[in-house]
């Protein structure tokens, strides 16, 4: 009895990875549509902090773990600087190959990981576990982090 059960769970969830492929991929061309999702599950992760006065420090994970995801999504997938030692640069005249921008993180896995990471959120804060209490001046230094870290990006453009 128990390998049938083994098995019909085994189904189930093989049943359930195929909807939510199926789910992911119908979603790929709407762009507009994920990313409005994506606020409104934020929102609902940050009225639900707000409402009740607690985990910062999941918040602060939360905001780490963005920033992170923020540079991949904004670094190119192969850095011009260490591509010179191949003798690759910008084309200069019409036979010189150009080659597009490729970020190192694409934007539907930057979406889907940010979704994914609001959902973790959200339901860490149905436990009371992770309620940790934080020094609040610490949680400022995230924002120094941020300023620190989008700086030497921000000063290629």
């Amino acid at each position: 009895m128990l390998p049938l059960i083994r098995a019909s769970c085994q189904v189930e969830k093989l049943d359930f990875s195929r909807a939510f492929q199926y789910y992911l991929d119908r979603s790929t061309p709407h762009p507009v549509h994920r990313w409005l999702g994506t606020l409104a599950v934020a929102a609902i992760y940050m009225l639900r902090v707000y409402y009740l006065q607690g985990f910062y420090i999941v918040s602060y994970g939360l905001g780490i773990y963005i920033l992170n995801l923020l540079i991949g999504f904004l670094s190119p997938k192969v850095d011009p600087e260490l591509e010179v030692l191949d003798g690759a640069s910008l084309p200069t005249k019409g036979s010189d190959e150009f080659k597009p921008f490729i970020r190192r993180l694409p934007e539907f896995k930057f979406w889907y990981a940010i979704t994914k990471a609001f959902c973790v959120a959200f339901l860490m804060t149905f436990f009371s576990v992770f309620d940790v209490p934080v020094f609040w001046p610490i949680l400022c230094y995230w924002i120094v982090l941020f300023v620190l870290t989008m700086k030497p990006n921000h000063a290629h453009d």
